[in-house]
């Protein structure tokens, strides 16, 4: 497949026309088995609802496994895989990349819990639901991963003046850098973002610029095979590497194509 092209259709008949071994990171936000209908503005794009309803888990795992040996098979060795889910049904999908024929449990890198805001009342029964999961696996034990720093703030935002510790000082105060933990707290895209796009389920540039900066290089093939409104591609382009989209909707691919023409360098 040529690379810089959304194609629209199911992704696995796209998936199938690819070549084995041929992509160097993928990432996939796709349907999270919520049972909702979700919807958009008509002014945004010309489908208004979005369906993720399943006649269960099952079935959700049946429509995902066929789907998931494919992008498995195009991945690189030295490839990395990112699984976007959330509380429907994360433990379900991760018995299923743990098992044989896919990646392994062996390969299992990371559960990343993407921390974010947004409105609604605390529920009486439970604690509010403010977090996604992304299920982080390599092919195989030698993967492209370019490890992040983060700021952590010393107690009381002041120095601990420890001999051989580097630490620096911002407006916060004083802290040192770390190795970037696998809980990040990104804004979602909000009602005044620049981003926004009125697409349901769209994700922040900044989620995905962090994934793509860790697991793959400048001029490698990122692949979104459930690309929505385009932000892996968005992102991707930003970042100097190539891409491929793929989604079934004509009308996100249609949005995905109109941001990514508005995109400048």
């Amino acid at each position: 497949m040529k690379t810089g092209v959304i194609y629209c259709g199911d992704c696995l008949v796209k998936l199938k026309e690819m070549e084995s071994e041929s992509i160097d990171l993928i990432y996939i936000d796709p349907p999270f088995n919520s049972n909702r209908n979700y919807s958009a503005p008509a002014k945004a794009i010309d489908q208004r609802h979005f369906v993720d309803k399943f006649d269960g888990v099952d079935a959700y795992i049946r429509y995902m496994k066929p789907r998931l040996k494919e992008l498995y098979r195009v991945l690189k060795p030295t490839g990395s895989f990112y699984y976007h889910c959330d509380w429907h049904a994360s433990h379900y999908v991760k018995v299923l990349l743990d098992s044989s024929g896919l990646f392994g449990y062996g390969n299992f890198q990371n559960e990343i819990a993407w921390c974010y805001r947004s409105g609604g009342a605390s529920p009486r029964k439970r604690f509010s639901r403010k977090h996604d999961i992304i299920l982080f696996y390599s092919k195989t034990g030698d993967y492209t991963f370019n490890g992040l720093r983060e700021k952590s703030y010393n107690r009381g935002l002041k120095p601990y003046r420890f001999q051989g510790v580097r630490e620096l000082q911002d407006e916060a105060g004083w802290y040192t850098e770390v190795g970037m933990k696998d809980y990040w707290e990104i804004n979602m895209v909000g009602r005044t973002s620049r981003e926004r796009l009125d697409y349901p389920t769209q994700k922040p540039e900044a989620l995905l610029e962090r994934i793509i900066t860790a697991s793959s290089n400048e001029g490698d093939i990122v692949l979104d095979a459930f690309c929505g409104s385009g932000t892996t591609p968005a992102a991707a382009k930003k970042l100097g590497r190539r891409w491929i989209a793929i989604d079934i909707s004509p009308s996100a691919c249609k949005l995905a194509a109109e941001r990514l023409g508005r995109l400048r360098l």
